[in-house]
């Protein structure tokens, strides 16, 4: 197997034939069997911030740059602020025996014209934390990506971020 050379005679890969840039990832719910991702609105608010609240100390946020949050109102405005755009793209994490929104991912730094994308944001409350559920999600959204056309998938983790390490 060979690579392509650009013109410092770099190596930079095989072209791929046929590839076309995918089209935004679709604002449509995406079903599995332990859960379900829904687009993110103010309708889950209270379920996110209940269950988010279960982590009495706040550990769970220490690696995003927001939370906790100290009244479900503070959650809702930030809800509203930050989490009802494109990039990123916000999913409420259902789990589907309860009913109950219990986490929140995004898909972030969208760039169709290099095939790349992210997964991020992750705020998994103490009831989804290493269940089948939260793992279902990353592979639904994985899935979602790589089915529309995507060809890199990120994830960026905190090296300190043991609990997250350890889950990948």
């Amino acid at each position: 197997m060979s690579s392509t050379l650009n013109a410092f005679g770099q190596p930079v890969g095989l072209p791929l034939p046929g590839w076309r840039p995918p089209p935004a990832p679709p604002r449509t719910p995406m079903a599995g069997r332990y859960c379900r991702l829904e687009l993110i609105d103010e309708r889950f608010a209270g379920d996110l911030y209940a269950t988010a609240s279960e982590d009495v100390d706040g550990r769970t946020w220490t690696y995003l740059p927001y939370g906790p949050f100290a009244t479900e109102g503070d959650y809702r405005r930030w809800l509203v602020a930050t989490c009802l755009g494109d990039d990123p793209l916000f999913f409420a994490v259902v789990d589907t025996a309860s009913g109950t929104a219990v986490g929140q991912a995004a898909y972030l730094n969208i760039k169709p014209g290099q095939g790349s994308i992210e997964v991020g944001h992750l705020h998994f409350s103490p009831r989804l934390q290493r269940t089948r559920a939260a793992t279902e999600a990353m592979y639904l959204m994985m899935r979602r990506a790589f089915e529309i056309g995507y060809r890199r998938y990120e994830w960026k983790c905190d090296a300190l971020n043991v609990p997250s390490r350890t889950a990948a």
